[in-house]
This record gives C-alpha cells, structure tokens and sequence, in this order.
C-alpha cells in the first residue's frame, strides 16, 4: 500500500484528503508538528508528499528543499497561490506537480494515481533496496547515501540486502548466516560479527551511525 504524507496545515482540507485517499485503497498520514516535517517525513516514509505552500514555521519551499537532500521522492505542491511565478518556483525546487485550490478530489486523485503510477509501477523494484533515504543498488551491490557511495564487499552487501528485505523486522544471527552460505561463504559466528561491525562503520562514515540496531539474543534490525 502506497504511503502518502499530506503537509497541509487546514484541518479541514487536511482531513478531506486523508479521507479520499484512503477510499482509494492508500494510506495517508496529516502531518501535526510543522516545526519538524523531516521527523513527519522519517516516521512515515511516504511514497509521495502532498506540501501546502504556506505553512507555519517554515513554507513549504523550505520542507521540498530539506527533503530533496536525501529523498526523491515526489512531491505535489498544494496551494491557492496558483501563479507563474510560484509554479515555476515549485518545479525548480524540486517539485513533480502543482496543484491549486480549491481543487476537485477527483482531480486530486487522479493526478496522485499518475505520479505513483509512473514513479513506481514503471520502475522495476527488483533494482534497489531504499530506507531512510539509503538506497542499496542490487545491480552493483553499492550503497548512496546523501550523494556519498559506498561500496560493500559481498558479505556486507548481503546483510545488508537481508535487513533491508525485512525492515521492521528482527533478522536473526542465524539466518544472516544462512544467506551468506547461500553465496558460498561459509562463516562462523564470529565472521559474521566481524562483518557487521565492518558494515556499521562503513555506514557511519556516512552518516548512518544508528542505521543497523542489535537486539539482545535476538539480532538485528533496520527501521
């Protein structure tokens, strides 16, 4: 189910999106700290933001711009202001659409189904692996992160795409183990230790310090 972040800071407006969406079979969040859209952003990990151009604390100008150094994902510019100048504003900064208000849901929806359509559907998903705006390539086995790369040896690049595969979920010791025997690599408990904590450290270099969490005795988690 498709994840949607609605940024809109009329209750009234917010809440009738939310409603239409989730007729539609997605699932939208409104976002209530306006001082902390990115923490809004973390939390839900959405596949597309709906953004109010005016907002309190800080506009949506700056929310797109904070978003965009480390997501691209889409993000649907929402606002009365439905000039020129503002939607050309609104594409530069990183924005996939505009629309204005006041706005048919049905349009609204239809504009939504075709960004995710051609975002999503059209992509093939086998290619990467995304969580907190890290991106695991499975055709190089490299990880990006915020414009930095880095490259996994075959023992990291398979943890890792064993995490990822599962975030939210706990992974054993066990069946890490067993995915890299999977590739011939017949380690021991204390190989795949070695391998982890080289792996953390690549991803802390890069600003991924808490990226992989241990589970005492039961083992190990992203997200």
């Amino acid at each position: 189910m498709y994840r949607i972040l609605i940024v809109e800071d009329d209750a009234a407006i917010a809440q009738a999106m939310q409603r239409q969406i989730a007729l539609w079979g997605l699932e939208a969040r409104c976002a209530r700290n306006f001082q902390d859209i990115i923490g809004e952003f973390r939390e839900f990990e959405p596949q597309l933001v709906l953004l109010d151009l005016m907002l309190p604390f800080y506009g949506g100008y700056h929310w797109c711009a904070e978003i965009r150094k480390f997501s691209k994902v889409p993000i649907v510019f929402i606002s009365s202001a439905f000039d020129n100048m503002n939607i050309v504003m609104a594409m530069n900064m990183g924005g996939d659409d505009f629309i204005s208000k006041p706005f048919d849901m049905n349009v609204l929806m239809a504009k939504i189904q075709a960004i995710l359509r051609r975002t999503y559907d059209f992509a093939n998903p086998a290619d990467t692996l995304e969580h907190g705006g890290a991106v695991l390539n499975l055709s190089d086995a490299s990880l990006s992160y915020q414009g930095e790369r880095v490259e996994l040896t075959r023992n990291e690049y398979r943890i890792l795409q064993t995490l990822l595969e599962r975030k939210g979920q706990v992974v054993s010791r066990d069946t890490l183990m067993q995915r890299l025997w999977e590739t011939d690599s017949f380690v021991d408990e204390n190989t795949l230790t070695v391998n982890v904590t080289r792996l953390r450290k690549k991803l802390a270099d890069v600003g991924l310090a808490e990226f992989i969490t241990t589970r005492k005795g039961l083992g190990y988690v992203i997200g």
